[in-house]
């Protein structure tokens, strides 16, 4: 599958916690930044960090496959050895998950190892790996 690279750009209330985080546990490089914001290689793709005073307020999450999964949250699709070293990696760190790594829709359509963290200013992250990559866009009925 190729694909180009996503933007994101989403607050933060400190960017020097978050430079450490985005670069030290998650492996992003550094990009532009100025004194109000920082530019990150997320695996390819350029997500920024925007200092902002006023922080979006938490909204309640939606049930998928057992958890309540925020709905505000970006992230990754992993080949399934790269998810599997960054799980460790955030493990053997001691962070907490906002949601442990499992296998979600065992032995369906669309099953996929996933996990939640959530980064300093409680942004939430969701990296996530398929097997076959097919199910990544497949429909139950295809």
């Amino acid at each position: 599958m190729s694909s180009y690279p996503f933007h994101l750009a989403f607050p933060v209330n400190d960017l020097e916690q978050t430079r450490q985080f985005y670069m030290d546990i998650l492996g992003c490089s550094l990009g532009r930044e100025s004194e109000s914001w920082i530019d990150f290689n997320l695996y390819g793709h350029q997500i920024v960090a925007h200092l902002s005073k006023n922080q979006p307020k938490k909204i309640n999450g939606n049930y998928v496959d057992g958890d309540r999964i925020p709905p505000r949250h970006f992230g990754v699709v992993l080949p399934w050895p790269e998810w599997e070293k960054l799980s460790t990696k955030i493990r053997n760190k001691g962070l907490p998950f906002l949601i442990e790594p499992k296998i979600r829709f065992k032995d369906k359509v669309g099953e996929q190892a996933t996990f939640f963290i959530q980064d300093p200013s409680g942004n939430a992250l969701e990296f996530k790996s398929f097997q076959d990559d097919s199910f990544i866009f497949k429909r139950d009925n295809q």
